[in-house]
Protein backbone atom coordinates (compact mmCIF):
# COMPACT_ATOMS: atom_id res chain seq x y z
CA UNK A 1 0.00 0.00 0.00
CA UNK A 2 2.96 2.31 0.55
CA UNK A 3 3.82 4.57 -2.31
CA UNK A 4 6.03 7.56 -2.48
CA UNK A 5 3.92 10.70 -2.91
CA UNK A 6 6.85 13.08 -3.01
CA UNK A 7 10.53 12.89 -2.25
CA UNK A 8 10.25 12.84 1.56
CA UNK A 9 6.69 11.77 2.42
CA UNK A 10 5.43 8.19 2.49
CA UNK A 11 1.91 6.78 2.71
CA UNK A 12 1.53 4.64 5.82
CA UNK A 13 -2.12 3.82 5.36
CA UNK A 14 -4.55 4.53 2.57
CA UNK A 15 -8.31 4.12 2.27
CA UNK A 16 -10.22 5.63 -0.64
CA UNK A 17 -13.23 6.30 1.64
CA UNK A 18 -11.35 7.84 4.56
CA UNK A 19 -8.21 9.33 3.03
CA UNK A 20 -4.60 8.50 3.77
CA UNK A 21 -2.01 8.78 6.51
CA UNK A 22 1.39 10.04 5.39
CA UNK A 23 4.64 10.49 7.25
CA UNK A 24 7.70 12.52 6.32
CA UNK A 25 11.09 10.90 6.68
CA UNK A 26 12.13 13.92 8.78
CA UNK A 27 9.50 12.89 11.34
CA UNK A 28 10.95 9.37 11.50
CA UNK A 29 14.42 10.92 11.88
CA UNK A 30 13.22 13.10 14.78
CA UNK A 31 11.66 10.04 16.45
CA UNK A 32 14.96 8.15 16.07
CA UNK A 33 17.02 11.05 17.41
CA UNK A 34 14.79 11.56 20.43
CA UNK A 35 14.74 7.83 21.23
CA UNK A 36 18.54 7.64 21.00
CA UNK A 37 19.11 10.59 23.33
CA UNK A 38 16.81 9.02 25.94
CA UNK A 39 19.32 6.19 26.48
CA UNK A 40 21.63 6.73 29.45
CA UNK A 41 25.19 7.17 28.20
CA UNK A 42 24.26 9.03 25.01
CA UNK A 43 25.25 12.66 25.37
CA UNK A 44 23.71 13.97 22.13
CA UNK A 45 23.33 13.33 18.45
CA UNK A 46 26.44 14.41 16.54
CA UNK A 47 26.12 18.06 15.57
CA UNK A 48 23.16 18.31 17.94
CA UNK A 49 22.12 19.58 21.31
CA UNK A 50 21.37 17.85 24.57
CA UNK A 51 17.89 17.08 25.88
CA UNK A 52 18.10 19.98 28.37
CA UNK A 53 18.37 22.51 25.55
CA UNK A 54 15.72 20.91 23.30
CA UNK A 55 12.87 22.98 24.65
CA UNK A 56 14.70 26.22 23.83
CA UNK A 57 15.57 25.48 20.21
CA UNK A 58 12.95 22.89 19.22
CA UNK A 59 13.00 19.25 18.25
CA UNK A 60 13.93 19.82 14.59
CA UNK A 61 17.59 19.78 15.58
CA UNK A 62 17.13 16.14 16.65
CA UNK A 63 17.26 15.01 13.04
CA UNK A 64 20.90 16.16 12.81
CA UNK A 65 23.12 13.13 12.97
CA UNK A 66 20.27 10.91 11.74
CA UNK A 67 19.78 9.49 8.26
CA UNK A 68 16.59 7.56 7.49
CA UNK A 69 15.73 5.54 4.38
CA UNK A 70 12.17 4.25 3.96
CA UNK A 71 11.28 1.74 1.25
CA UNK A 72 8.37 -0.76 1.16
CA UNK A 73 7.35 -0.08 4.77
CA UNK A 74 10.92 -0.85 5.91
CA UNK A 75 13.19 1.66 7.60
CA UNK A 76 16.98 1.82 7.74
CA UNK A 77 18.39 4.26 10.29
CA UNK A 78 21.93 5.60 10.58
CA UNK A 79 22.81 7.52 13.73
CA UNK A 80 25.91 9.52 14.66
CA UNK A 81 26.01 9.88 18.44
CA UNK A 82 28.14 11.51 21.10
CA UNK A 83 28.74 9.19 24.06
CA UNK A 84 29.24 10.21 27.67
CA UNK A 85 32.61 9.26 29.12
CA UNK A 86 32.63 6.14 31.31
CA UNK A 87 29.86 4.15 29.61
CA UNK A 88 30.40 0.82 27.87
CA UNK A 89 30.09 1.67 24.18
CA UNK A 90 28.88 -1.73 22.83
CA UNK A 91 26.30 -2.14 25.63
CA UNK A 92 25.03 1.43 25.28
CA UNK A 93 24.80 1.12 21.48
CA UNK A 94 22.81 -2.10 21.88
CA UNK A 95 20.34 -0.23 24.09
CA UNK A 96 20.16 2.61 21.54
CA UNK A 97 19.44 0.12 18.73
CA UNK A 98 16.65 -1.53 20.73
CA UNK A 99 15.13 1.81 21.82
CA UNK A 100 15.19 3.35 18.32
CA UNK A 101 13.76 0.21 16.70
CA UNK A 102 10.91 -0.22 19.19
CA UNK A 103 10.03 3.49 19.27
CA UNK A 104 9.83 3.86 15.47
CA UNK A 105 7.86 0.62 15.09
CA UNK A 106 5.41 1.50 17.88
CA UNK A 107 4.81 5.06 16.69
CA UNK A 108 4.66 4.52 12.92
CA UNK A 109 3.84 0.86 12.25
CA UNK A 110 6.86 0.67 9.93
CA UNK A 111 9.38 -2.17 10.26
CA UNK A 112 12.91 -1.19 11.23
CA UNK A 113 15.44 -3.45 9.52
CA UNK A 114 18.72 -1.71 10.46
CA UNK A 115 19.89 0.71 13.13
CA UNK A 116 23.52 1.53 12.38
CA UNK A 117 25.43 3.65 14.89
CA UNK A 118 28.60 5.68 14.41
CA UNK A 119 30.30 7.02 17.53
CA UNK A 120 31.19 10.61 16.60
CA UNK A 121 32.91 11.40 19.88
CA UNK A 122 33.02 11.12 23.65
CA UNK A 123 31.74 13.93 25.85
CA UNK A 124 34.28 14.29 28.67
CA UNK A 125 32.24 16.89 30.60
CA UNK A 126 29.35 14.55 31.39
CA UNK A 127 31.38 11.56 32.60
CA UNK A 128 30.30 9.50 35.59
Amino acid sequence: MEKETNRNTYVLQGDENMGSVQIADDVVAIIAGLAATEVKGVSAMAGNITNELMSKVGVNSLRKGVKVEIFNQKVKVELAVMMEYGYNIPATCGKVQEKVKSTIENMTGLTVTDVNIRIAGVDMKKGK
